[in-house]
């Protein structure tokens, strides 16, 4: 393989929050519920935390491994017991010793040279003895319709992705390729600052420009070519996400309405193919892009110098990496998605074209990238931040009398803290409402309205019934005067409406029928306002929030006091 490289220090932090999003359970369903699996025996446990790809694989090499009977060299049984983690996340506990594993899996090598830098700077003694091991290949490209990838060449000629933001920026689109019925091209991919597939996308690009497969600077990033090229892509991106599996989750239910493309890995795609087929409206293909990518390793590293790990339970760790690293259970690696460690190609299991992806292909056959350092990766970030369309975003808050107490403290908290993470350009406003629907406060630019608006936020006080269906209507017109204004403009922007509530309609000022017949899905195409709804608590009316987000593309999250803040994270992510 080639050098596996330093990465970001910057998405640790907010991995680590997007970490929480399997913890408190905030996603809207485009995710995959994964067991945990424990192996036979109980004289010498080994915890494995690991990321989320291989788990599937993981899962029957627990049991072979359990079948197998190896034990330490004293005779005792071993035990396998494992989770999955977010890579950042399970970094950032690990060096802060809340998350205490023998074993850790991270989906890259780049976050073990993060975790060995911040445990040196609180205990004298390296986490680990020994080099940390990869045990499969996760390779990141594309994923795209399959009938829209055939045009392209797939899957006898390679795509790269010079020609996708080509295609991208042409206003003509897919007409170039003999079917101007799809339009422009629907390109999405997670966002660098929350994902670290985002930003190994954007660092893909960035290559594919220069014409480099290593050595990125940040004078490569901003160079004018670069600029101008990710400038383009950006006012082109129509989804982003915090995970790419909710985005080719979405693109189950919307199908090539939603996206053509994303950012993915081919883990997730060759899976979404096999699991979800009856739900697709095509298959999915999975496109190496031919300049390069990232082969993602999936490192083991056995934490025998933290204070936690024992002699027996190393010992018993590196028998279980010996395991996975034999022929047998390498073997099995392509029939959960995965690749073997040792060049990759695998002619059987389920990486096969007929299931959405290229078996031969191998970091020699596409060439393996370069990660960039955390300066550079830094960079990629600044100019993505740039460079990407604005959001004009709407926000819409029952306060409510339901909402008194604990419930309006922590909604208008963590409604102020988002306002935070918005791009000083992007636009905001805010609507209140209980008995009556209230304009607290009219769509301007976020540096205009500072922390006034944050103020007024937090000084919202909750009183009256539930007039949630005149809300939604008064929302949608106002966001839909917004676009008209934009777009006489010239001005290229995300719309979204945040709406907060933890009740349902008490008034009876608008009907649902009425509100869903005139109010709900009146802008189409690119500039179409999606519903980012909050239910929180248990008293909502929630086929109705759900219905909302559902028919405008847009995501529900179920959220209690404690995860509230994690569906913010998220719509700061998609906006």
């Amino acid at each position: 393989m080639g050098s596996r490289r330093n990465f970001l220090a910057i998405l640790i932090g907010a991995a680590a929050i997007g970490g929480a999003i399997f913890t408190f359970g905030v996603r809207d369903g485009g995710g995959f519920d994964l067991p945990q699996i424990t192996g036979g025996g109980d004289a010498v446990t080994v915890t494995v935390a690991s990321a989320v790809t291989k788990q599937r694989w993981l899962a029957a090499a627990v049991a072979e491994f359990d079948a197998a009977g190896i034990t330490t060299a004293d005779g005792r049984a071993i035990t396998i017991t494992t989770s999955t983690v977010l890579s950042g996340e399970s970094m950032e506990k690990i060096a802060a010793g809340q998350l205490q594993p023998v074993v850790w899996s991270p989906g890259e090598t780049t976050w073990v040279d993060q975790l060995n830098e911040r445990w040196k700077l609180g205990n004298p003694k390296p986490i680990m003895t020994q080099a940390c091991q990869p045990t499969v290949l996760t390779p990141v490209g594309l994923a795209m319709w399959q009938p829209m990838a055939e045009a392209l060449g797939w899957p006898d000629t390679p795509v790269s992705l010079k020609t996708l933001i080509d295609l991208a920026n042409d206003p003509e689109g897919w007409a170039r390729y003999g079917h101007p019925e799809w339009g422009r091209l629907k390109l999405g991919h997670t966002h660098p600052q929350y994902s670290s597939a985002g930003l190994l996308f954007l660092a893909q690009s960035i290559y594919a420009v220069l014409g480099k497969t290593e050595g990125l600077t940040t004078d490569d990033v901003y160079a004018p070519q670069v600029e101008e090229a990710l400038r383009s892509l950006a006012q082109n991106t129509t989804k982003y996400g915090m995970v790419t599996t909710d985005l080719l989750g979405n693109m189950a239910r919307g199908g090539p309405a939603f996206l053509h493309a994303t950012s993915a890995f081919e883990e997730g795609t060759v899976r979404f193919n096999v699991e979800r087929q009856d739900e697709l409206r095509f298959p999915l293909a999975f496109i190496f892009p031919s300049e390069g990518t990232f082969w993602s390793e999936q490192p083991y590293c056995v934490l025998d110098g933290a204070p936690w790990v024992d002699p027996a339970e190393a010992e018993a760790a590196r028998l279980f990496l010996d395991f996975l690293r034999s022929e047998r259970i390498q073997g099995m690696a392509s029939a959960h998605f995965v690749r073997p460690f040792a060049g990759g190609a695998d002619p059987g299991g389920m990486l096969t074209v007929a299931n959405g992806t290229d078996p031969s292909a191998t970091p020699v056959t596409v060439p393996d990238l370069n990660i960039p350092t955390p300066e550079v990766s830094e960079a990629i970030i600044d100019q993505f931040l740039t460079t990407k369309r604005k959001a004009t975003v709407l926000l819409v808050l029952d306060i409510s009398g339901s909402m008194q107490g604990e419930r309006i403290k922590v909604a208008t908290d963590a409604t102020a803290e988002f306002l935070t993470r918005l791009d000083p350009r992007d636009r905001v406003g805010l609507i209140s409402f209980a008995s009556d629907v209230v304009l607290a406060a009219p769509v301007a630019d976020v540096a205009s309205l500072g922390e006034d608006l944050e103020s007024r936020v937090r000084g919202l006080v909750a009183d009256g019934a539930t007039n949630l269906n005149a809300a939604v209507c008064a929302a949608t017109q106002l966001i839909e005067r917004e676009a008209l204004r934009d777009r006489a403009a010239g001005d290229n922007r995300l719309y979204g409406i945040v709406l907060l509530s933890d009740g349902a309609d008490t008034v009876g000022e608008v009907s649902a029928t009425r509100m869903f017949q005139t109010c709900i899905g009146r802008t189409e195409g690119e500039e179409a306002t999606k519903f980012f709804v909050i239910g929180l608590g248990d008293g909502t009316d929630e086929e109705l929030l759900k219905r909302l987000a559902s028919e405008s593309n847009g995501t529900f999250f179920t959220a209690d006091p404690n995860s509230i803040d994690q569906a913010y994270l998220r719509i700061s992510a998609e906006q």
